[in-house]
Protein backbone atom coordinates (compact mmCIF):
# COMPACT_ATOMS: atom_id res chain seq x y z
CA UNK A 1 0.00 0.00 0.00
CA UNK A 2 2.74 2.28 0.87
CA UNK A 3 4.20 1.67 -2.74
CA UNK A 4 1.36 2.72 -4.25
CA UNK A 5 0.78 5.66 -2.17
CA UNK A 6 4.52 6.58 -2.91
CA UNK A 7 3.70 6.41 -6.75
CA UNK A 8 2.84 9.55 -8.87
CA UNK A 9 -0.44 10.59 -9.27
CA UNK A 10 -0.46 9.49 -13.30
CA UNK A 11 0.23 5.95 -12.03
CA UNK A 12 -2.62 5.76 -9.50
CA UNK A 13 -5.22 7.06 -12.22
CA UNK A 14 -4.07 5.02 -14.79
CA UNK A 15 -4.55 1.85 -12.15
CA UNK A 16 -8.48 3.48 -11.33
CA UNK A 17 -8.94 3.59 -15.00
CA UNK A 18 -7.73 0.45 -16.26
CA UNK A 19 -8.86 -1.49 -13.23
CA UNK A 20 -12.40 -0.31 -13.93
CA UNK A 21 -12.33 -0.97 -17.67
CA UNK A 22 -11.16 -4.62 -16.56
CA UNK A 23 -13.86 -5.14 -13.94
CA UNK A 24 -16.81 -3.71 -16.75
CA UNK A 25 -14.80 -5.97 -19.82
CA UNK A 26 -15.03 -9.18 -17.30
CA UNK A 27 -19.18 -8.51 -17.08
CA UNK A 28 -18.94 -8.10 -20.86
CA UNK A 29 -16.93 -10.58 -21.85
CA UNK A 30 -19.19 -13.31 -20.17
CA UNK A 31 -22.41 -11.87 -22.02
CA UNK A 32 -20.40 -11.70 -25.42
CA UNK A 33 -19.70 -15.68 -25.16
CA UNK A 34 -22.59 -16.83 -23.75
CA UNK A 35 -24.51 -14.76 -26.76
CA UNK A 36 -22.19 -16.09 -29.52
CA UNK A 37 -21.81 -19.57 -28.12
CA UNK A 38 -25.53 -19.96 -28.07
CA UNK A 39 -25.92 -18.88 -31.52
CA UNK A 40 -23.23 -21.13 -32.84
CA UNK A 41 -24.19 -24.19 -30.85
CA UNK A 42 -28.18 -23.42 -31.27
CA UNK A 43 -27.78 -23.07 -35.47
CA UNK A 44 -24.32 -24.00 -36.84
CA UNK A 45 -24.72 -21.98 -39.76
CA UNK A 46 -22.47 -19.70 -40.98
CA UNK A 47 -25.34 -17.10 -42.01
CA UNK A 48 -26.52 -16.81 -38.89
CA UNK A 49 -22.92 -16.11 -37.42
CA UNK A 50 -22.75 -13.42 -39.58
CA UNK A 51 -25.55 -11.56 -39.28
CA UNK A 52 -24.88 -11.71 -35.33
CA UNK A 53 -21.29 -10.24 -36.41
CA UNK A 54 -22.83 -7.60 -38.43
CA UNK A 55 -25.47 -6.60 -35.69
CA UNK A 56 -22.61 -6.28 -33.26
CA UNK A 57 -20.59 -4.27 -35.54
CA UNK A 58 -22.43 -2.36 -38.53
CA UNK A 59 -23.98 -0.15 -35.09
CA UNK A 60 -20.48 0.70 -34.30
CA UNK A 61 -19.38 2.12 -37.65
CA UNK A 62 -22.74 4.02 -38.26
CA UNK A 63 -22.03 5.63 -34.60
CA UNK A 64 -18.21 6.33 -34.85
CA UNK A 65 -18.14 9.72 -36.77
CA UNK A 66 -20.44 11.18 -33.81
CA UNK A 67 -18.41 9.62 -31.16
CA UNK A 68 -15.00 10.47 -32.02
CA UNK A 69 -16.07 14.09 -32.63
CA UNK A 70 -18.17 13.84 -28.78
CA UNK A 71 -14.49 12.39 -27.80
CA UNK A 72 -13.24 15.52 -28.63
CA UNK A 73 -15.40 17.56 -27.46
CA UNK A 74 -17.03 16.48 -24.58
CA UNK A 75 -15.61 15.48 -20.66
CA UNK A 76 -14.19 11.52 -21.83
CA UNK A 77 -14.67 9.89 -18.20
CA UNK A 78 -18.54 11.00 -18.65
CA UNK A 79 -18.96 9.48 -22.18
CA UNK A 80 -17.62 6.41 -20.95
CA UNK A 81 -19.68 6.02 -17.85
CA UNK A 82 -23.10 7.27 -19.70
CA UNK A 83 -22.51 4.45 -22.41
CA UNK A 84 -21.10 1.71 -19.80
CA UNK A 85 -24.49 2.65 -18.29
CA UNK A 86 -27.02 2.57 -21.45
CA UNK A 87 -25.77 -1.14 -21.81
CA UNK A 88 -26.11 -1.95 -18.59
CA UNK A 89 -29.76 -0.89 -18.72
CA UNK A 90 -30.36 -2.59 -22.12
CA UNK A 91 -28.87 -5.55 -20.28
CA UNK A 92 -30.96 -5.37 -17.42
CA UNK A 93 -34.26 -5.13 -19.77
CA UNK A 94 -33.13 -8.38 -21.70
CA UNK A 95 -32.54 -10.19 -18.49
CA UNK A 96 -36.10 -9.32 -17.63
CA UNK A 97 -37.39 -10.32 -20.41
CA UNK A 98 -35.50 -13.69 -20.37
CA UNK A 99 -37.05 -14.27 -16.87
CA UNK A 100 -40.39 -14.11 -18.28
CA UNK A 101 -39.94 -16.64 -20.59
CA UNK A 102 -39.72 -14.21 -23.80
CA UNK A 103 -35.63 -15.49 -24.73
CA UNK A 104 -35.01 -15.90 -27.87
CA UNK A 105 -31.97 -15.35 -30.95
CA UNK A 106 -33.69 -12.22 -32.44
CA UNK A 107 -33.69 -10.71 -29.09
CA UNK A 108 -29.67 -11.70 -28.92
CA UNK A 109 -29.33 -9.96 -32.25
CA UNK A 110 -30.92 -7.15 -30.88
CA UNK A 111 -29.15 -6.79 -27.66
CA UNK A 112 -25.90 -6.94 -29.82
CA UNK A 113 -27.15 -3.90 -31.83
CA UNK A 114 -27.19 -2.36 -28.49
CA UNK A 115 -24.41 -2.93 -27.21
CA UNK A 116 -22.18 -2.07 -30.21
CA UNK A 117 -23.87 1.55 -30.22
CA UNK A 118 -22.44 1.91 -26.60
CA UNK A 119 -19.25 0.10 -27.43
CA UNK A 120 -19.09 2.92 -30.28
CA UNK A 121 -19.58 5.39 -28.35
CA UNK A 122 -17.31 4.53 -25.73
CA UNK A 123 -14.42 3.34 -27.92
CA UNK A 124 -12.84 6.56 -29.17
CA UNK A 125 -13.08 7.96 -25.55
CA UNK A 126 -11.09 4.99 -24.00
CA UNK A 127 -8.50 5.17 -26.58
CA UNK A 128 -8.08 8.97 -26.45
CA UNK A 129 -8.17 9.55 -22.36
CA UNK A 130 -5.08 8.06 -21.81
CA UNK A 131 -3.00 10.51 -22.69
CA UNK A 132 -4.41 12.83 -20.72
CA UNK A 133 -3.80 10.59 -17.95
CA UNK A 134 -0.30 8.97 -18.83
CA UNK A 135 2.89 10.65 -20.01
CA UNK A 136 3.81 10.32 -23.34
CA UNK A 137 6.72 7.97 -22.34
CA UNK A 138 4.91 5.39 -20.55
CA UNK A 139 2.16 5.01 -23.38
CA UNK A 140 3.70 1.92 -24.47
CA UNK A 141 4.46 0.38 -20.89
CA UNK A 142 0.51 1.27 -20.00
CA UNK A 143 -0.93 -0.07 -23.08
CA UNK A 144 1.01 -3.17 -22.31
CA UNK A 145 -0.71 -3.38 -18.92
CA UNK A 146 -3.77 -2.92 -20.54
CA UNK A 147 -3.58 -5.37 -23.06
CA UNK A 148 -2.12 -7.54 -20.22
CA UNK A 149 -5.17 -7.00 -18.33
CA UNK A 150 -7.89 -7.80 -21.04
CA UNK A 151 -5.73 -10.87 -21.79
CA UNK A 152 -6.37 -11.98 -18.18
CA UNK A 153 -10.43 -10.86 -18.87
CA UNK A 154 -10.12 -13.40 -22.27
CA UNK A 155 -8.83 -16.22 -20.43
CA UNK A 156 -10.99 -16.40 -17.49
CA UNK A 157 -14.30 -15.63 -19.18
CA UNK A 158 -14.20 -18.37 -21.65
CA UNK A 159 -14.01 -20.85 -18.55
CA UNK A 160 -16.53 -18.84 -16.82
CA UNK A 161 -18.71 -18.48 -19.18
CA UNK A 162 -18.81 -22.50 -20.20
CA UNK A 163 -19.25 -22.75 -16.15
CA UNK A 164 -22.07 -20.54 -15.96
CA UNK A 165 -23.98 -22.13 -19.23
CA UNK A 166 -23.87 -24.81 -17.54
CA UNK A 167 -24.70 -24.21 -14.02
CA UNK A 168 -27.01 -21.04 -14.76
CA UNK A 169 -29.03 -19.64 -16.79
CA UNK A 170 -29.11 -16.64 -19.75
CA UNK A 171 -30.50 -14.24 -17.81
CA UNK A 172 -28.54 -14.20 -14.40
CA UNK A 173 -25.55 -14.20 -17.02
CA UNK A 174 -26.70 -11.04 -17.96
CA UNK A 175 -27.60 -9.79 -14.80
CA UNK A 176 -23.53 -10.48 -13.81
CA UNK A 177 -22.57 -7.68 -16.46
CA UNK A 178 -25.47 -5.44 -15.20
CA UNK A 179 -23.43 -5.62 -11.48
CA UNK A 180 -19.95 -5.36 -13.06
CA UNK A 181 -20.83 -2.36 -14.93
CA UNK A 182 -22.03 -0.56 -11.92
CA UNK A 183 -18.83 -1.18 -9.92
CA UNK A 184 -16.87 0.08 -13.01
CA UNK A 185 -19.18 2.93 -12.73
CA UNK A 186 -18.56 3.66 -9.40
CA UNK A 187 -14.98 3.78 -9.38
CA UNK A 188 -14.47 6.04 -12.80
CA UNK A 189 -17.19 8.63 -11.25
CA UNK A 190 -15.36 9.04 -7.79
CA UNK A 191 -11.61 7.82 -7.84
CA UNK A 192 -10.72 9.00 -11.63
CA UNK A 193 -9.81 12.83 -11.72
CA UNK A 194 -8.87 14.05 -15.18
CA UNK A 195 -8.18 18.07 -15.78
CA UNK A 196 -11.10 19.69 -17.88
CA UNK A 197 -9.91 20.03 -21.42
CA UNK A 198 -10.26 23.67 -22.85
CA UNK A 199 -11.71 23.94 -26.42
CA UNK A 200 -11.63 26.91 -29.08
CA UNK A 201 -14.96 28.89 -29.14
CA UNK A 202 -14.54 28.47 -32.87
CA UNK A 203 -14.51 24.90 -32.58
CA UNK A 204 -17.48 24.65 -30.59
CA UNK A 205 -19.44 26.21 -32.61
CA UNK A 206 -19.56 23.74 -35.42
CA UNK A 207 -21.96 21.06 -36.49
CA UNK A 208 -21.08 17.68 -35.82
CA UNK A 209 -20.36 16.76 -39.52
CA UNK A 210 -18.30 19.49 -40.22
CA UNK A 211 -16.01 18.63 -36.79
CA UNK A 212 -16.22 15.30 -38.27
CA UNK A 213 -15.27 16.34 -41.81
CA UNK A 214 -11.91 18.08 -39.98
CA UNK A 215 -10.94 15.22 -38.32
CA UNK A 216 -11.15 13.18 -41.71
CA UNK A 217 -9.51 15.85 -43.80
CA UNK A 218 -7.01 15.41 -41.20
CA UNK A 219 -6.76 11.93 -41.72
CA UNK A 220 -6.48 12.30 -45.57
CA UNK A 221 -3.86 15.30 -45.63
CA UNK A 222 -1.24 13.52 -43.50
CA UNK A 223 0.41 10.75 -45.46
CA UNK A 224 0.98 8.41 -43.04
CA UNK A 225 -2.47 8.27 -41.27
CA UNK A 226 -4.07 7.36 -45.02
CA UNK A 227 -1.63 4.60 -45.67
CA UNK A 228 -1.86 3.58 -41.82
CA UNK A 229 -5.12 3.37 -42.08
CA UNK A 230 -5.58 1.95 -45.96
CA UNK A 231 -3.65 -1.24 -44.52
CA UNK A 232 -5.61 -1.75 -41.84
CA UNK A 233 -8.58 -1.62 -43.56
CA UNK A 234 -8.08 -4.67 -45.66
CA UNK A 235 -5.85 -6.42 -43.17
CA UNK A 236 -9.48 -6.37 -40.55
CA UNK A 237 -11.39 -7.61 -44.01
CA UNK A 238 -8.61 -10.45 -44.44
CA UNK A 239 -8.89 -11.37 -40.51
CA UNK A 240 -12.17 -11.76 -40.52
CA UNK A 241 -12.23 -16.09 -40.87
CA UNK A 242 -9.71 -16.49 -38.22
CA UNK A 243 -11.82 -13.94 -35.84
CA UNK A 244 -14.63 -15.32 -36.16
CA UNK A 245 -15.70 -18.47 -38.32
CA UNK A 246 -12.86 -20.63 -36.34
CA UNK A 247 -15.60 -21.53 -33.66
CA UNK A 248 -17.68 -22.76 -36.47
CA UNK A 249 -14.83 -24.65 -37.66
CA UNK A 250 -14.53 -26.12 -34.35
CA UNK A 251 -17.58 -27.25 -34.12
CA UNK A 252 -17.85 -28.68 -37.59
CA UNK A 253 -14.58 -30.55 -37.89
CA UNK A 254 -14.04 -32.22 -33.47
CA UNK A 255 -17.83 -31.84 -32.25
CA UNK A 256 -20.34 -29.28 -30.45
CA UNK A 257 -18.63 -29.80 -27.08
CA UNK A 258 -18.41 -26.24 -24.85
CA UNK A 259 -15.05 -27.09 -23.84
CA UNK A 260 -13.46 -27.12 -27.35
CA UNK A 261 -15.12 -23.66 -27.45
CA UNK A 262 -14.07 -22.69 -24.20
CA UNK A 263 -10.29 -24.38 -25.06
CA UNK A 264 -9.61 -22.19 -28.17
CA UNK A 265 -10.61 -18.82 -26.51
CA UNK A 266 -7.97 -19.93 -23.49
CA UNK A 267 -5.41 -20.47 -25.69
CA UNK A 268 -5.98 -17.49 -27.50
CA UNK A 269 -6.31 -15.45 -24.05
CA UNK A 270 -2.95 -17.27 -22.17
CA UNK A 271 -0.92 -16.42 -25.46
CA UNK A 272 -2.87 -12.59 -25.41
CA UNK A 273 -1.15 -12.49 -22.09
CA UNK A 274 1.92 -13.57 -22.45
CA UNK A 275 2.20 -11.20 -25.24
CA UNK A 276 1.20 -8.44 -23.31
CA UNK A 277 3.65 -8.82 -20.56
CA UNK A 278 6.43 -9.59 -23.50
CA UNK A 279 5.79 -5.75 -24.95
CA UNK A 280 5.71 -4.36 -21.51
CA UNK A 281 8.79 -5.43 -20.03
CA UNK A 282 10.29 -4.90 -23.28
CA UNK A 283 8.55 -2.80 -25.71
CA UNK A 284 9.11 -3.88 -29.01
CA UNK A 285 11.42 -3.10 -31.71
CA UNK A 286 13.42 0.69 -31.98
CA UNK A 287 10.86 0.77 -34.93
CA UNK A 288 7.51 0.18 -33.84
CA UNK A 289 6.09 -0.75 -37.46
CA UNK A 290 9.14 -3.25 -37.66
CA UNK A 291 7.06 -4.79 -34.66
CA UNK A 292 3.86 -4.26 -36.36
CA UNK A 293 5.45 -6.12 -39.61
CA UNK A 294 6.89 -9.29 -37.50
CA UNK A 295 3.69 -9.81 -35.94
CA UNK A 296 1.66 -9.57 -38.95
CA UNK A 297 4.08 -12.53 -40.65
CA UNK A 298 3.49 -14.74 -37.56
CA UNK A 299 0.04 -13.88 -37.51
CA UNK A 300 -0.17 -15.23 -41.29
CA UNK A 301 1.56 -18.08 -41.15
CA UNK A 302 -0.31 -19.25 -38.15
CA UNK A 303 -4.16 -18.66 -40.27
CA UNK A 304 -2.31 -20.83 -43.00
CA UNK A 305 -1.54 -23.27 -40.29
CA UNK A 306 -4.81 -22.97 -39.27
CA UNK A 307 -6.18 -24.07 -42.00
CA UNK A 308 -3.80 -27.45 -42.58
CA UNK A 309 -3.22 -28.88 -39.38
CA UNK A 310 -6.09 -31.22 -38.67
CA UNK A 311 -5.38 -32.79 -35.05
CA UNK A 312 -7.34 -30.61 -32.70
CA UNK A 313 -4.51 -29.48 -30.02
CA UNK A 314 -2.00 -28.57 -32.56
CA UNK A 315 -4.67 -26.80 -34.09
CA UNK A 316 -5.87 -24.48 -31.51
CA UNK A 317 -1.93 -24.08 -30.48
CA UNK A 318 -1.44 -21.91 -33.66
CA UNK A 319 -3.88 -19.95 -31.94
CA UNK A 320 -1.72 -19.29 -28.90
CA UNK A 321 0.67 -18.41 -31.06
CA UNK A 322 -1.49 -15.69 -32.51
CA UNK A 323 -2.93 -14.70 -29.45
CA UNK A 324 1.46 -13.90 -28.17
CA UNK A 325 1.56 -11.67 -31.57
CA UNK A 326 -1.77 -9.41 -30.74
CA UNK A 327 -0.11 -7.11 -28.33
CA UNK A 328 3.41 -6.72 -30.77
CA UNK A 329 0.26 -5.89 -33.69
CA UNK A 330 -2.69 -4.14 -31.32
CA UNK A 331 0.15 -1.85 -28.86
CA UNK A 332 2.17 -0.34 -31.28
CA UNK A 333 -0.43 0.82 -33.43
CA UNK A 334 -2.48 2.27 -30.77
CA UNK A 335 0.94 4.19 -28.98
CA UNK A 336 1.83 5.29 -32.95
CA UNK A 337 -1.63 7.51 -33.45
CA UNK A 338 -1.11 8.35 -29.89
CA UNK A 339 1.95 9.56 -29.77
CA UNK A 340 1.60 11.30 -33.32
CA UNK A 341 -1.89 12.53 -33.94
CA UNK A 342 -2.39 16.43 -31.90
CA UNK A 343 -4.30 16.15 -28.96
CA UNK A 344 -7.47 17.87 -29.87
CA UNK A 345 -7.86 15.15 -32.69
CA UNK A 346 -7.57 12.17 -31.00
CA UNK A 347 -10.78 11.26 -30.55
CA UNK A 348 -11.96 11.71 -34.08
CA UNK A 349 -8.73 9.95 -35.72
CA UNK A 350 -9.78 6.99 -33.26
CA UNK A 351 -13.44 7.24 -34.49
CA UNK A 352 -12.46 7.43 -38.17
CA UNK A 353 -10.30 4.03 -37.42
CA UNK A 354 -13.16 2.77 -35.46
CA UNK A 355 -15.15 3.25 -38.48
CA UNK A 356 -12.46 1.30 -40.34
CA UNK A 357 -12.59 -2.08 -37.92
CA UNK A 358 -16.16 -2.17 -37.63
CA UNK A 359 -17.19 -1.66 -41.24
CA UNK A 360 -13.86 -4.20 -42.79
CA UNK A 361 -14.74 -7.00 -40.65
CA UNK A 362 -18.72 -7.08 -41.29
CA UNK A 363 -17.44 -6.64 -45.16
CA UNK A 364 -15.06 -9.60 -44.31
CA UNK A 365 -18.12 -11.41 -43.15
CA UNK A 366 -20.83 -10.79 -45.70
CA UNK A 367 -18.04 -12.83 -48.27
CA UNK A 368 -16.57 -15.17 -46.00
CA UNK A 369 -19.68 -16.08 -43.64
CA UNK A 370 -22.28 -17.27 -46.42
CA UNK A 371 -18.77 -18.62 -48.28
CA UNK A 372 -18.65 -20.92 -45.00
CA UNK A 373 -21.63 -22.42 -45.92
CA UNK A 374 -20.15 -23.61 -49.49
CA UNK A 375 -16.31 -23.47 -49.33
CA UNK A 376 -14.49 -25.18 -46.37
CA UNK A 377 -13.23 -22.67 -43.69
CA UNK A 378 -9.71 -24.23 -43.99
CA UNK A 379 -9.27 -23.33 -47.62
CA UNK A 380 -10.65 -19.51 -46.41
CA UNK A 381 -8.01 -19.63 -44.10
CA UNK A 382 -4.97 -20.77 -46.08
CA UNK A 383 -6.14 -17.83 -48.86
CA UNK A 384 -6.49 -14.85 -46.10
CA UNK A 385 -3.72 -16.07 -44.64
CA UNK A 386 -1.12 -15.82 -47.43
CA UNK A 387 -3.07 -12.21 -48.35
CA UNK A 388 -1.67 -11.42 -44.84
CA UNK A 389 1.53 -12.65 -45.10
CA UNK A 390 2.25 -10.15 -48.26
CA UNK A 391 0.75 -7.13 -46.88
CA UNK A 392 3.39 -7.57 -43.92
CA UNK A 393 5.75 -7.50 -45.93
CA UNK A 394 4.83 -4.54 -47.62
CA UNK A 395 4.69 -2.81 -44.49
CA UNK A 396 9.19 -3.55 -44.15
CA UNK A 397 9.46 -2.07 -47.46
CA UNK A 398 7.51 1.07 -47.03
CA UNK A 399 9.50 4.02 -46.29
CA UNK A 400 6.66 6.54 -44.81
CA UNK A 401 4.95 3.60 -42.56
CA UNK A 402 8.82 2.98 -41.08
CA UNK A 403 9.76 6.78 -40.72
CA UNK A 404 6.77 7.06 -38.65
CA UNK A 405 7.82 4.17 -36.90
CA UNK A 406 10.56 5.40 -35.35
CA UNK A 407 10.77 5.76 -31.73
CA UNK A 408 11.77 9.69 -31.42
CA UNK A 409 11.94 11.49 -27.63
CA UNK A 410 11.09 15.32 -29.65
CA UNK A 411 8.45 16.49 -28.19
CA UNK A 412 7.18 17.62 -31.69
CA UNK A 413 4.91 15.41 -33.37
CA UNK A 414 6.64 13.11 -36.49
CA UNK A 415 3.69 13.80 -39.22
CA UNK A 416 4.54 17.33 -40.27
CA UNK A 417 8.39 15.44 -41.37
CA UNK A 418 7.05 13.02 -42.84
CA UNK A 419 5.29 15.25 -45.56
CA UNK A 420 8.32 17.01 -45.81
CA UNK A 421 9.89 14.60 -47.30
Amino acid sequence: MRELINQPKWVKQAAYFLGSQALTLLGSSLVQYAMMWHITLDTESGFMMTLYIICGFVPMFIVSPFAGVWADRYDRKWLIMLSDGGIAFATFILAILYYMGYGSNTLILVMAVVRAIGGGVQSPAISAILPQIVPKEALTKVNGVNASLQAVIMFISPMLSAGLLSLTTMPNIFMIDVVTAVFAIVVLHYFLKIPARTQGSSEAQMSYWEDFKLGLRYVVTHRFLKVFFALFAVMFILMAPVSFLTPLQITRNYGEEVWRLSALEMIFSIGMLLGGALITRWGGFSNRMVTIAVSGVVISICTILMGVLTPFWPYISMMGIFGIMMPFFNTPSTVIIQENVEEAYLGRVFGVLGMIQTSMMPLGMLVFGPLADIVKIEWMLIFTGSCLFLLSLYVFQNTTLRLAGEVSEASDTKLERIERR
